[in-house]
């Protein structure tokens, strides 16, 4: 069994999250955006606010929950015309696995269950232009810098 199969997802408002559960999320993306990528950037903003939190969480034999990926959903309006999907973060250690693709493929799920019909928007880091390829998304822009990292705008059209 694949690591991304036992998954247990959650989608929740920011008001909806536990003390514990914002914690973990501000924790895994510290670790992935500000120490792995060694960004130093403002990562909590009035953004998380107004979005849906989608985590994903593996069970262990004692029935503890660890978060091992997570991801922030945006509806129209907010950030772009569109929904969009921003703050993609996996545990390091669980790359390679599927489990960034079945994050996607919730995060996807959820958007056009909530914004029915509406285009999703991405600001993808360019290297994984491929990754997003593969889930639908066609690139929109040229590369451009963000935080110093290279990274390139595409959509997903329903």
């Amino acid at each position: 069994m694949t690591t991304s199969s036992r998954i247990i997802w959650q989608c929740c408002e920011f008001d909806e999250l536990s003390s514990y559960d914002l914690y973990r999320i501000l924790q895994l993306r510290a670790e992935v955006f500000v120490v792995e990528q060694n960004c130093v950037y403002q990562d909590v903003d009035e953004l998380d606010l107004q979005a849906l939190h989608v985590a994903g969480y593996l069970q262990a034999e004692d029935s503890k929950l660890s978060l091992t990926c997570y991801v922030r959903l945006l509806p129209p309006g907010v950030k772009y015309e569109t929904a969009s999907i921003g703050r993609v973060a996996t545990k390091k250690s669980l790359r390679g696995g599927g489990l960034g693709k079945a994050l996607m493929q919730q995060s996807i799920a959820y958007c056009h269950n909530e914004w029915p019909g509406t285009v999703i928007t991405i600001s993808a880091q360019q290297h994984l232009q491929k990754f997003y390829t593969e889930l639908g998304f066609t690139a929109e822009s040229e590369p451009y810098d963000e935080d110093g990292i290279p990274h390139i705008e595409m959509k997903l059209t329903p």
